[in-house]
């Protein structure tokens, strides 16, 4: 009887001191939503200037995960599997995003297409305080997640499987096209899921990057720092309660998919 208390406890201990995080973000979810009637949040959803903001959000973020992808399929394979001369540097920039503050990396993209070189890129495509400036701070952010959770992932499946294909007459892509990316699915969607969430909710690189012009580059985030910047409180509460109920309805399809 003692080894089952001796369970007991410990599952209890870890259950206790996993509980405070849990109960804050519930406390959030409920303040959210609890703050504001559905007629509120109706009314917020009926202005043009919200509606322009949430697709430019769903087509940017998605825009941004994809590209994220595409970049992190091959980088977090590369991390994971091979050793190079140069590995440790590109390890080292792909963690950059992470330790730096959004706004310095907004500033950073700003700064970029100041130069020569992005002035010339510029007279090709307008990048800065245009569309693509929203597509490519939200991207800068989300591919350096989308690199480490896939190289997590190559990391953890067995190469065993892709040699043996070698072996049997697959060429290097063809093992790696029909064997590794299958097994590696559940992991690319994982990361390309969090990928979007976090686009979604980028701030500080698209406000320095982008700007806010209405109806052209603002988000749901920036929208959400306008109404605050005027005082509107409730419409700020009610955009943020429709980008949990958008996050949360795509986070579920994503999940139902994966199963």
């Amino acid at each position: 009887m003692s080894q089952p208390r001796r369970e007991w406890g410990f599952y209890l201990g870890l259950g206790l001191l996993g509980s405070f995080y849990v109960l804050l973000l519930l406390a959030l979810l409920i303040v959210d939503i609890g703050t504001l009637t559905p007629s509120k949040v109706w009314e917020v959803w009926q202005q043009p200037v919200v509606r322009s903001a949430l697709i430019l959000s769903l087509v940017t973020s998605a825009i941004s995960a994809v590209l994220s992808i595409v970049v992190a399929v091959p980088l977090g394979y590369l991390l994971a599997r091979t050793r190079f001369w140069g590995r440790p540097v590109i390890d080292f920039l792909c963690d950059v995003p992470f330790v730096l503050p959004p706004l310095v990396m907004g500033l950073s993209l700003l700064l970029l297409f100041q130069t020569s070189a992005g002035r010339a890129i510029q007279t090709v495509i307008p990048i800065t305080y245009a569309v693509p400036a929203v597509v490519l701070a939200q991207f800068v952010i989300s591919a350096a997640l989308a690199v480490r959770l896939l190289r997590g992932t190559f990391t953890q499946l067995s190469p065993r499987t892709e040699n043996v294909a070698r072996v049997l007459g697959c060429t290097r892509w063809q093992a790696f096209l029909r064997i590794t990316l299958p097994e590696a699915r559940s992991g690319i969607l994982s990361a390309f899921t969090l990928a979007w969430a976090r686009a979604l909710g980028e701030f500080g690189p698209v406000l320095i990057f982008a700007g806010i012009t209405r109806h052209k580059t603002e988000v749901l985030p920036t929208t959400i720092y306008l109404e605050l910047s005027v005082g509107h409180l409730d419409s700020a509460v009610a955009v943020s309660v429709l980008m949990i109920v958008v996050s949360a309805v795509v986070l579920l399809l994503l999940k139902r998919w994966e199963r």
